[in-house]
């Protein structure tokens, strides 16, 4: 890792260096991690304190697999190896992220946004891995630990990054920024998420807008023109920065896909339009006509970074879904939509319209949304309407919350509505071959807030 000595970390996290020793302080760091089971020849430790483990039980440890150093707030008793101690692990996990950002020269790509960030970054990485070489955020590791172990993982091969930000409050977009200082920050669009801490669009619109003034002066906007907030976003508030817009069918976008073919559960063919006139029809293996806005957001990118359009297409055709997030399993009883990683009315929503997609009896199954606010009930009463209005054959609502789902879908006539209160019900009924809930060959939707824990739910079904 370029730069990453023991003596420039210790500097860079306001750390006390101990113990140094016979410890060459000009070696550089193989690696950072939090996980003793990641520890590697050569890497840093950073010892933090979590709910039920402390990292600092581990130090010992990390140094007899072979541990450079260790960033600790508390010196053990007698410590083998170089020690770093620090106020605040947490913190120095950041700063020192932000001073190693700071040594390399590559160029980094931020999502934002609402809903659809991790299946965005997906396509954008896909897209670009056809020209450069990338890296990108692993899995969901987007908020103040996932985004530095992200930024730890670059290396001089690679050429650019493609890195998730998420948030839930105020200021967090702003220390998120000083560590990625992205080149281009692709805004997917402004919804109802994190309603508790942020108030309504408006305070989520600042929330993530935040990350402007963190980007390189030299950057550029890439947002969705189509999205009521992000379109209040404007040279004065980008200051000076150029702003790209993308879209569907509009010919007042920069970038915008027209010609939009639904492909069902394998995705969308759909021609990019580009601001040099140019045009390339292209798909993306990803269901739902929703994935259209990610996947031409995705190809503005592209552009913007000098791929042709032949590169675009290939690297956009290639993207897999990640597990939980519109995965799609086909397995031995049943046809499985994964969507159970997260979940806001937007996506609630755009879930319910990929499932219209399958040919198959249809079944949902829908949970608790968390961290909405005062609206909490009305929005969940407002997913249940418009799922049942969407042609599904069964929907099952879980959770204390999804009983609002369940009290206005159930005012719709002709559609086979079940209710649990919590998982446990929900498999102790699936189990029961006599209830008849799930047919073979049925198509079924899993989503709900991650933490209803419906990845166990998937896993019962595809057993």
């Amino acid at each position: 890792m370029r730069n990453m000595t023991v003596e420039a970390i210790a500097a860079a996290v306001d750390g006390k260096l101990e113990n140094a020793g016979k410890c060459d302080l000009t070696k550089e760091a193989t690696s950072v991690v939090i996980d003793s089971r990641l520890m590697e020849e050569g890497g840093i430790f950073v010892a933090t304190k979590g709910e039920r483990v402390d990292g600092h039980t581990f130090i010992e440890r990390v140094f007899e697999l072979g541990a450079l150093a260790v960033i600790c707030e508390r010196l053990p008793a007698k410590p083998s190896g170089p020690c770093i101690v620090v106020d605040d692990s947490f913190v120095a996990i950041r700063k020192l992220a932000a001073y190693y950002r700071s040594q390399m020269s590559l160029k980094i790509v931020g999502i934002v946004g609402s809903v659809g960030k991790t299946s965005t970054k997906e396509i954008v990485a896909s897209v670009l891995g056809a020209h450069y070489e990338v890296l990108r955020t692993e899995g969901n590791f987007n908020n103040e630990v996932g985004v530095p172990l992200t930024i730890f993982k670059i290396r001089d091969a690679h050429e650019v990054a493609v890195v998730e930000m998420g948030i839930s409050d105020f200021g967090e977009m702003d220390r998120l920024g000083q560590i990625v200082r992205p080149d281009i920050v692709l805004f997917t669009n402004i919804g109802p998420c994190h309603l508790e801490n942020l108030g309504d669009l408006d305070g989520v619109l600042r929330a993530k807008s935040e990350i402007i003034d963190r980007m390189n002066p030299n950057g550029i906007l890439v947002i969705n023109g189509q999205d009521e907030k992000l379109s209040l976003i404007d040279e004065k508030m980008a200051k000076g920065r150029r702003i790209i817009k993308y879209g569907k069918e509009s010919k007042r976008d920069d970038v915008y896909a027209s010609n939009i073919e639904n492909l069902g559960l394998d995705g969308s063919r759909f021609t990019a339009n580009f601001p040099d006139q140019s045009h390339y029809e292209m798909s993306v293996p990803l269901p739902g006509y929703h994935m259209v806005d990610n996947a031409i957001a995705a190809a503005a990118v592209g552009f913007l970074m000098g791929l042709n359009l032949e590169e675009i297409r290939r690297g956009m055709s290639t993207v897999e879904p990640l597990s939980g997030r519109g995965h799609i399993i086909h397995g031995q009883k049943y046809t499985i939509l994964d969507d159970c990683y997260n979940a806001n009315p937007r996506s609630m929503y755009a879930a319910v319209d990929t499932l219209g997609y399958a040919i198959t009896r249809k079944v949902a199954i829908l949970g608790d949304m968390f961290e909405l606010g005062e609206e909490t009930d009305k929005l969940h009463g407002e997913v249940g309407d418009y799922a049942a209005g969407c042609g599904i054959d069964s929907l099952i609502f879980v959770g204390s919350l999804a009983k609002h789902m369940y009290e206005r879908a159930r005012l719709h006539e002709g559609v086979e509505i079940r209710y649990y209160p919590n998982k446990e019900l929900l498999l102790n009924a699936l189990k029961d071959t006599t209830k008849e809930i799930l047919r073979p060959g049925d198509t079924i939707l899993i989503k709900a807030s991650h933490g209803m824990g419906f990845s166990e739910v998937v896993e019962f079904l595809n057993s």
